[in-house]
């Protein structure tokens, strides 16, 4: 059996958090807040901290092994958590992801989906392109049959705010290969995933 590893890291701009700091101070002071009282004057480090590591994500090794066996049926994580920041207000959306694939030659290591999914997810994102871009990076990087991939979020910015749609959930899917031409593999997909009418 052969294995192979890929060191995947995320191409950072340079960051400046002694800068992002004063930045988080200024705004919080523009919008009436007094950030010299005791429970605000650590809220702009803090709220700098807590930007910078939704926008990082965490360097890691794809593990890929031989097919062996042939396996050739359905490999799917479902509800791998999901938290990004939504590039048009920057408030946060969570929710889960639900990533499979067809194997070709290659098998992944299983946790790799979720770091996958994280890898894009921890950045100033739109869902749309946020579902997108796992699965083409798993065509590319696999080469798989088929790729499925369904994200179901609660977006904080309809929610919090504006049209104010608690409890609403936005639903993305984009599926490649076997999983978009045959009608019956993706049925299979989407009902494994249990996404759809309960």
């Amino acid at each position: 059996m052969t294995i192979q590893a890929e060191r995947i890291t995320h191409e950072q701009a340079v960051r400046d958090p002694g800068e992002a700091e004063r930045a988080a101070a200024a705004f919080l002071t523009a919008l009436g807040l007094d950030i010299t009282s005791a429970s605000l004057a650590e809220t702009p480090a803090r709220m700098a901290r807590a930007y910078a590591e939704l926008l990082t994500p965490r360097d890691f090794a794809l593990t890929t092994f031989d097919n062996d066996e042939g396996y050739d049926e359905l490999v799917l994580a479902r509800s791998i958590p999901i938290r990004s920041v939504c590039e048009h207000h920057l408030l946060p959306f969570v929710g889960v992801a639900h990533v499979g694939y067809l194997p070709g030659e290659r098998i992944l290591g299983l946790s790799k989906l979720a770091r996958v999914v994280e890898l894009f997810a921890h950045r100033a994102q739109v869902q749309e392109r946020l579902t997108k871009q796992i699965a083409d990076w798993l065509d590319l990087h696999l080469r798989p049959r088929g790729v499925g991939v369904v994200i179901e979020a609660e977006h904080m910015c309809m929610t919090l705010r504006g049209v104010q749609a608690v409890g609403s959930r936005t639903v993305t899917s984009t599926m490649l290969g076997t999983l978009r031409d045959d009608a019956r593999s993706r049925a299979e997909f989407l009902a494994a995933a249990a996404v759809g009418p309960k």
